[in-house]
């Protein structure tokens, strides 16, 4: 295969799936090249206290090393220093902007202007973070058609699960009445394990070790990163412009061990169900902890799994789950986004 010109990366947010799709992108490096032609070179990495950019590639080997002893990569050596990552996306030349910093629901910033800043200078975004498309979805999108720059974002709803590039390719033809889900990893564990007798702070410390809680574990025992999901399932696939403040949310963190073994001794499993509705109102947007049936497909996505129903005319109702617990999924759906716009947007 003809080989293309390397595609240039920069990273913002160098966490747990940063580092892992900076692994990914070592391992597959021979896949990538020789399937699609593509070579990907980071650039440029920002994490909380900096950036490092350097225009021939930092060595990611080293890199992760830096990150692992506790550094931060405004310290590694293998190129130039910057203040911050707004600083890195304005100024350095690259093709793709990657955004998996922390979540932040006040303003969005600093990712919403990083990505911003790269759909105004006609470059490409993957996004992990799922703040700057809750707040300015529309925004968004309208400046990646203004500037012809692309614009991807499966991996911000279920991690490595298909959900948004189902329904915005595989349902295009259907009308979707409905979607119901578990879209919330931590939350599903905790569940799963208090109805085996584990206590909730146990099983919320597993979470946080594996690195699959949010920085901020309210965000999933509260809802809100479900909530979060359903705002960019009804943009993004439901056609429909809601924002977060349309949502009903009730978290799951006080739900007691009591009432979960009450739910099991009725043949029920208590989850934390993002569900959409259409009614003739409009859509309705809940977040809550329902009993469902524990034979039911909802009731066997057990412990870290996360899954979806599309309730559709043509195509009935489709299923779909992941068993994700790490943060490589996550980290593999940004390399298909970043795959699928170095394909097609070059």
């Amino acid at each position: 295969m003809t080989m293309k010109k390397p595609v240039r990366l920069i990273l913002i947010g160098f966490g747990s799936v940063h580092r892992a799709f900076a692994r990914l992108l070592l391992d597959k490096r021979e896949v990538l090249h020789q399937k699609y032609g593509l070579s990907f070179t980071v650039v440029g990495v920002a994490d909380s206290r900096g950036a490092v950019m350097n225009a021939d590639g930092l060595e990611l080997t080293g890199l992760l090393a830096h990150k692992a002893a506790g550094q931060s990569a405004i310290t590694f050596p293998g190129g130039k220093t910057l203040p911050d990552s707004p600083t890195l996306a304005r100024t350095a030349d690259y093709d793709l902007l990657l955004e998996a910093s922390p979540v932040n629901l006040t303003d969005g910033e600093p990712a919403l202007g990083c990505v911003r800043t790269a759909l105004s200078r006609g470059k490409r975004a993957v996004l992990a973070n799922k703040a700057p498309l809750v707040i300015d979805f529309a925004g968004l999108h309208q400046l990646a058609r203004e500037h012809d720059a692309g614009l991807a974002f499966s991996a911000t709803v279920c991690g490595g699960l298909p959900l948004i590039n189902v329904g915005q390719r595989d349902l295009i033809a259907a009308d979707i009445h409905g979607v119901e889900g578990v879209f919330n990893a931590t939350s599903n564990y905790i569940l799963s394990r208090m109805a085996a007798g584990e206590s909730y702070d146990d099983a919320l410390l597993e979470a946080q070790r594996r690195g699959v809680a949010e920085t901020d574990p309210g965000l999933d025992v509260d809802g809100w990163d479900t909530a979060n999901k359903l705002v960019i399932v009804a943009n993004a696939v439901l056609g429909a412009p809601a924002r977060l403040e349309d949502v009903t949310v009730t978290g799951m963190r006080e739900i007691t061990a009591g009432e979960i073994a009450r739910a099991r001794a009725a043949g029920n499993m208590i989850r934390l169900i993002a569900r959409a509705e259409r009614r003739e109102s409009g859509w309705k947007l809940t977040v809550q902890p329902r009993p469902v049936p524990l034979h039911s497909f909802l009731g066997g996505v057990d412990l870290w799994e996360m899954g979806v129903i599309f309730h559709t005319d043509i195509f009935e109702d489709v299923f779909m789950k992941i068993d994700e617990r790490k943060p490589m999924g996550t980290a593999a759906a940004m390399l298909r986004d970043a795959v699928q716009l170095a394909r097609f947007c070059q």
